[in-house]
């Protein structure tokens, strides 16, 4: 059996697995900052073709590739899905077996092949010249047969594949991936797609608890710690034991939040006669406080950010609820 070379790159790899990562991270880092530079030298142009192409649609964008190209589209297609981009793989086999019909007029179709030359493509893009139906093509050649037929050609730089055989995709399917973001994040932006929009996408797991609201878990009425301005601390402690939020909310005459008392508030004005001290010389002004309609993932940013376990819900001014760090932990956000 012959063995490589000592001074091949496998046989380094092996020696050393960390120099072979940060070549091939090297490798690939090489290849986006070509596709950076790529934009300023003619790729703008049909990259914002291709937004507006998207934009302009009023079907769904229909992504289809073959081999890793097709791994890549699928995630793409996720990936413009989820941020309200109406997206659809076709496999392109598949697409000449009777696929071809889940592609409408009014789609447009986003095709990729690293050399715009891959076979089974040729029956899905005849079919959308036989109909008209808009075709970017996604190639690292500009007059690959892919690239002739497309209306919109997003032309990648050629670059060096990460593989010390310069066979397996490896910064040629980090550009195109990077490119599927760049599209994605911009018809995103372009239509001012907001969190709110996203949780709609998203219900599930530890994100879409995130982008629940406020609403959804705060405590209310009986359950809230609550007490007057001009209560006495003794009334203030018996709220903070009774209902167990390590805390208790000040309310004026009015109605309207006027402060909170928390337990690290009694252990700094602990003294013989604090339980006949006023709450107001006790409480801290100016708590922080969210809407009842703030996302799960602000209340929690706010709560870490301030180092504080509660935070009060206001609406107009006036106590409506309270959220504890314990009710992010159970809805799954923190």
């Amino acid at each position: 059996m012959s063995s490589l070379p000592a001074s091949s790159p496998a046989s380094d790899a092996t020696d050393n697995p960390i120099a072979s990562a940060l070549r091939t991270l090297a490798t690939e880092k090489a290849g986006l900052d070509a596709l950076a530079a790529a934009f300023a030298n003619g790729l703008g142009a049909p990259f914002t073709a291709a937004v507006a192409l998207i934009n302009a649609s009023r079907g769904r964008l229909i992504i289809t590739g073959m081999g890793k190209s097709g791994h890549v589209g699928r995630k793409i297609a996720a990936t413009m899905a989820s941020t309200g981009t109406p997206a659809y793989f076709v496999h392109p086999a598949e697409a000449s077996h009777g696929d071809l019909g889940m592609i409408q007029t009014d789609d447009v179709i986003l095709a990729m092949s690293w050399s715009g030359e891959t076979t089974e493509l040729s029956d899905l893009v005849a079919y959308s010249r036989r109909f008209r139906i808009p075709l970017i093509a996604l190639t690292s050649r500009a007059t690959s047969t892919l690239a002739r037929q497309a209306d919109v050609v997003l032309a990648l730089p050629a670059v060096d594949e990460a593989c010390p055989n310069g066979m397996a995709p490896t910064s040629s399917t980090t550009l195109q991936i990077v490119m599927g973001d760049a599209l994605a994040i911009a018809l995103l932006e372009g239509r001012s797609f907001s969190r709110q929009d996203f949780g709609v996408f998203h219900p599930g797991g530890k994100l879409g608890a995130q982008l629940r609201h406020v609403r959804e878990i705060m405590h209310v009425g009986e359950r809230l710690p609550i007490v007057k301005t001009g209560m006495l601390m003794r009334d203030a402690i018996a709220e903070i034991s009774s209902k167990g939020f390590g805390c208790v909310l000040v309310e004026d005459a009015g109605g309207k939040l006027a402060g909170i008392i928390t337990d690290g508030d009694l252990r700094r004005h602990f003294s013989p006669d604090i339980a006949t001290t006023p709450v107001d010389a006790v409480m801290s002004r100016n708590p922080r406080s969210v809407t009842p309609d703030a996302l799960l993932a602000s209340a929690l940013e706010l709560q870490e950010r301030s180092k504080v376990t509660a935070l009060v819900v206001v609406e107009d001014g006036a106590i409506v609820g309270l959220v504890h760090y314990l009710d992010l932990l159970r809805a799954g956000a923190a």
